[in-house]
């Protein structure tokens, strides 16, 4: 059993008190707990405090940040996600995926294996950078981006997990982790110069920002464009990459699950690319994402702040105390799941679902932070789990325990790799 595995054990609902040398955070995995913290009390308990240093260093006042910073942010790229512009988009990101997925077609006609995590890493962020930065992003600007942002996210990992050690103290990881934030600095205030003042009429991330940040009066810099850009670059590949990495390993150890996938998908798509309306009838698909997520949801921590004295479960939690919410932990409790270790996506059939606590299962957060790019991420990783099983039958090269190394988001302890066997000629 994996470290999260046995804190789960341990605290199973209970409010815990950690002891991390320096930070005596609270640790509350009770649905009640975690719909006091994220809706009931939410305007008590904010993103700040020592656990959200390191992010607030790297990404300012962005929609990551609190307050008047976030209500901005939020408003500005809110109509970005709005229904009516995520059905816009569909259509372009289904497109997008399947040209991305093509690439996949040469080692599996040669037979070679695909390190798994940077080949969802490409597809994603080919597809972000289409569809959500209107393809501004040029290829040798996205060449540079998508590795230096992989190197944040797993460089900044000892600071996350370690926040209150002073910055005067080298740790392992500050000078990559310094020279990949010059790298996305230099890329990123390039293009915001390029495009701040005509950034055309399209319904993207970029051009929104772009408006809002030309707009008269608005006070605002492009250290601000800048900040929200890497913010939504990172929660919208980050979240879908390692989603989808976690996936093969679960189907290689769930082959009733993988078939039956397989025959829903070539039921519905056949031999055509994937559209954005087949997903209506993919119903198996769609719970198959939701119960990735909940076995290993990414943003497996949310730490907050407490403002105002409250009362949680009997103990009195004060002004500046650090209760932590994880959706990993709570997911996995055997108070609230049955078999939580156990990959089964009809947990997610419509008269089951219904039935669970509201906060039983949060991959997205809640309250007013819930993720805005939740219906994108659905809908993205359904197109490319779809689409790449619409053309080959995946064999892992060996069984890859699915034990995640726990640090700013939960990655593969160890490289996954696959095999694509074709079952049909690509279209």
């Amino acid at each position: 059993m994996g470290q999260l595995e046995h804190i789960s054990e341990i605290a199973d609902g209970r409010l815990l008190r950690l002891d991390l040398g320096a930070s005596h955070p609270y640790l509350a995995t009770h649905p009640d707990d975690v719909q006091q913290v994220l809706r009931r009390e939410s305007e008590n308990f904010i993103r700040d405090g020592v656990f959200w240093r390191p992010l607030r260093e790297l990404m300012g006042d962005s929609i990551l940040a609190e307050g008047a910073e976030w209500e901005h942010s939020k408003r500005v790229l809110q109509p970005v996600f709005t229904t009516r512009n995520v059905n816009t988009l569909t259509d372009l990101m289904a497109e997008a995926i399947n040209d991305a997925v093509d690439k996949l077609d040469e080692p599996a006609r040669a037979g070679t294996p695909i390190d798994v995590l940077p080949e969802m890493c490409r597809i994603v962020n080919e597809t972000v950078i289409k569809v959500l930065f209107g393809d501004k992003i040029s290829r040798s600007e996205a060449d540079l981006l998508i590795p230096t942002f992989d190197q944040i996210a797993t460089k900044i990992a000892f600071r996350f997990l370690l926040p209150f050690v002073p910055r005067a103290i080298p740790m392992p990881g500050d000078r990559a982790f310094r020279d990949a934030v010059q790298v996305m600095d230099d890329t990123l205030f390039a293009l915001v110069e390029r495009y701040r003042n005509d950034p055309g009429p399209g319904q993207d991330i970029f051009t929104a920002l772009c408006h809002a940040r030309t707009a008269e009066g608005s006070g605002l810099d492009d250290r601000w464009v800048r900040d929200n850009l890497l913010a939504m670059f990172s929660t919208s590949t980050e979240t879908t990459t390692l989603a989808l990495t976690w996936l093969w390993p679960l189907l290689h150890d769930h082959p009733e699950v993988a078939e039956r996938l397989q025959t829903e998908i070539q039921g519905v798509v056949g031999t055509e690319r994937v559209r954005a309306s087949h997903l209506d009838h993919l119903p198996y698909v769609k719970q198959v994402v939701q119960e990735l997520l909940r076995l290993y949801p990414v943003g497996w921590m949310f730490p907050r702040m407490a403002t105002e004295p409250t009362d949680m479960r009997g103990v009195r939690i004060r002004p500046g105390d650090t209760v932590l919410i994880s959706p990993y932990l709570t997911h996995r409790l055997k108070s609230v799941w049955d078999e939580p270790a156990r990959f089964d996506p009809d947990r997610f059939l419509p008269e089951r679902a219904r039935h669970y606590h509201r906060y039983a299962y949060f991959p997205f957060g809640g309250g007013p932070h819930q993720c805005i790019g939740r219906h994108i991420f659905n809908v993205e990783a359904q197109l490319i789990l779809t689409s790449i099983l619409s053309r080959f039958r995946p064999r892992l090269s060996e069984a890859v325990p699915a034990e995640p190394q726990i640090g700013a988001t939960l990655r593969p302890r160890k490289p996954i790799e696959m095999t694509l066997i074709p079952h049909r000629r690509s279209a």
